[in-house]
C-alpha cells in the first residue's frame, strides 16, 4: 500500500475492433503524355531512355517502368493496349526499337568486319556492345540468329555465320587435318626428342593448341577430315615402321569362358578381377579382362564385368546363387518404394528394404544386359514409363520456343503476371514445370537453343517483360 487511494473504474472498457481501412492507393490513370513526361525526366537525369528494368519512376506514386509496360501492352489504366514502352519511345522520341528493327546477315557481317578492323579479332557472343550501333549487343545478335527473330531464318549462331562467310575459326572449330600433316608433326617430334609420339606426349611441337591425344581421338573417330578406325600407333606402324606398343590381341567370349573353366577346374573357384595372371595365356591377367569387359575394348561389347559375364553364361562363384528376376517382381518392389517414399526408384539408389540382398544398380544392369532371366535391352526408367506411366527424364518430348511462349501467354491470362522458373507446374502440359523448361533452355536440351532461360525468352521475344 503506497498511501494513496487507488480509484478503480467500475468496469473495464472493451476495445471495439474497427475495420482497418486499406491505405493502398488505387493506380492512377495513365496517358501517353504523362508517360512521355516521365521518360523525358528519366533521360535528362540518367542520359538514357528507360526500359522495363529501370525500376521505380522518379516523381510517381510507386509506379515502375515494368508496370507502365504492362499497361501499354495489356491496355490497362486507360491506355488502348497493343503497344510497348520501346515502341512508344520509338514513335514519339525517335529511340531505336531493336525488337521491331529487322536484321540481315549482311548487316551482321558488316558489323563483324568493323569489329575485327578495330579489335584485331572476330566478335563472339561475349564481345559486348556492337561498335557504332547503340542498343545492339553481340549476345542479342547471337540469340536472334539462334531463334530466328527480326527476319532471320534461325537455327544458326554467330560463330557458325562467321565461320561460313568469313572463314573465322573458334576454339571449337579447328582446321582440317591430313595424314601427311600428322606424319610431318610426328617426324618433327622424333627429331627433337629421339622418340616417336604417343597419346601421352602432350602438345604437338610447332603448334599452339594441338595435342597428340586429340589427334589420336580424331584418327579413331574420323574427325577433322581424317579416316576413322585408326590410331596414332597404327599410323606410325604403317607409315614409319614403328612397332606398336602393348598391342593386345582381340578377345572373344568363348576364349574367356575357356580360361574361366580351366581356372575353376584347377582351383575349384571361378575367377575374379583379383585372380592374377591367366594360366595358359600369353601374358594375360584377369583384371585386364575385367577392364575390357567394362570398357568395350579388344573386340568386346562393353558395359559388363567379369562377374556378370560368368553369371550370364551359367558360371557362378561357388556357393553364390543369384535368384532369377521377373518384370512383375521388379514392378512390385517399385510400387512398394513409391508407396513408402512418394517417389519412383532410380538406378542411383542403393539397397531395397523389401529385398536386402538386392540393389537398384544391379537390377538396372540385369535389365540392360539381359541377366537373371530378363530379356535385356531396357532400363528401369523405361520399364516404369511403360508399365506405370512414370515420366522418363532421359526420353522427354522435344520443345519449341513458340510452344513455351504459348504456355507463358496462357499463364499471363490466368495470373496477370508472366511466369518465372519457380512458377510450378504448367496446366496445359501436366508433366512439365517451368523449372524443367528453364533447365532445358540453359542446357540446350530437347531441341532448344543453348544459353537461354525463361526470363530471357520472355524479355526478347514479342517484347514480353522479364521478371
Amino acid at each position: 500500500m503506497n498511501g494513496f487511494n487507488t480509484v478503480r473504474p467500475a468496469c473495464r472498457m472493451r476495445a471495439v475492433p474497427t475495420k482497418r481501412r486499406s491505405t493502398r492507393a488505387k493506380p492512377c490513370p495513365l496517358s501517353v503524355e504523362l508517360i512521355l513526361k516521365w521518360a523525358d525526366e528519366h533521360h535528362a537525369r540518367k542520359g538514357s531512355w528507360p526500359n522495363i528494368n529501370s525500376g521505380v519512376i522518379h516523381g510517381s506514386e510507386a509506379d515502375t517502368w515494368d508496370k507502365i509496360y504492362q499497361a501499354l501492352y495489356q491496355g490497362l489504366r486507360g491506355l488502348p493496349g497493343g503497344s510497348s514502352l520501346a515502341r512508344l519511345l520509338a514513335e514519339h522520341r525517335g529511340m531505336r526499337n531493336r525488337v521491331d528493327c529487322p536484321l540481315t546477315k549482311k548487316q551482321i557481317l558488316e558489323w563483324a568486319d568493323a569489329h575485327r578492323r578495330r579489335k584485331g579479332k572476330w566478335p563472339t557472343n561475349t564481345s559486348g556492345p556492337v561498335i557504332g550501333c547503340p542498343g545492339e549487343t553481340w549476345e542479342n545478335i547471337n540469340a536472334n540468329l539462334h531463334r530466328g527473330d527480326r527476319g532471320l531464318p534461325g537455327g544458326e549462331s554467330l560463330a557458325q555465320l562467321l565461320h561460313a562467310r568469313r572463314g573465322a575459326r573458334t576454339k571449337n572449330q579447328k582446321q582440317r587435318l591430313s595424314i601427311a600433316q600428322v606424319l610431318t608433326w610426328a617426324d618433327a617430334h622424333y627429331r627433337r626428342f629421339r622418340d616417336w609420339p604417343d597419346t601421352t606426349s602432350g602438345r604437338v611441337v610447332g603448334t599452339l593448341d594441338e595435342e597428340w591425344a586429340n589427334i589420336d581421338a580424331c584418327l579413331n573417330q574420323g574427325f577433322r577430315g581424317l579416316p576413322s578406325g585408326s590410331s596414332l600407333a597404327i599410323l606410325l606402324a604403317e607409315h614409319r615402321g614403328i612397332r606398336r606398343r602393348r598391342q593386345r590381341p582381340r578377345l572373344s567370349e568363348s576364349l574367356i569362358l575357356a580360361w574361366a573353366d580351366a581356372h575353376h577346374e584347377r582351383t575349384g573357384q571361378w575367377p575374379n578381377d583379383r585372380s592374377g595372371e591367366i594360366v595358359g595365356s600369353d601374358d594375360e591377367y584377369w583384371n585386364a579382362v575385367e577392364a575390357a569387359l567394362r570398357m568395350g575394348r579388344r573386340g568386346l561389347p562393353g558395359g559388363s564385368s567379369l562377374a556378370l559375364f560368368l553369371e550370364k553364361h551359367g558360371r557362378r562363384p561357388r556357393g553364390r546363387r543369384v535368384p532369377r528376376l521377373t518384370v512383375q517382381q521388379i514392378l512390385q518392389w517399385a510400387d512398394a518404394h513409391h508407396e513408402r517414399t512418394g517417389r519412383w526408384p532410380t538406378n542411383s539408389l542403393g539397397e531395397l528394404p523389401d529385398a536386402p540382398d538386392e540393389r537398384w544398380q544391379r537390377i538396372e544392369q540385369s535389365l540392360r544386359l539381359g541377366l537373371r532371366g530378363l530379356r535385356g535391352g531396357t532400363t528401369l526408367a523405361r520399364l516404369l514409363a511403360q508399365h506405370r506411366g512414370v515420366r522418363n527424364q532421359g526420353n522427354l518430348p522435344p520443345l519449341t520456343v513458340r510452344q513455351i511462349l504459348t504456355w507463358a501467354e496462357a499463364y499471363f491470362r490466368r495470373n496477370g503476371a508472366w511466369p518465372t522458373r519457380n512458377s510450378g507446374e504448367i496446366p496445359e502440359a501436366p508433366s512439365e514445370t517451368w523449372l524443367l523448361i528453364d533447365h532445358a533452355l540453359q542446357k540446350g536440351r530437347r531441341g532448344l537453343p543453348r544459353k537461354l532461360s525463361v526470363k530471357r525468352i520472355l524479355a526478347g521475344v514479342h517484347a514480353t517483360p522479364s521478371r
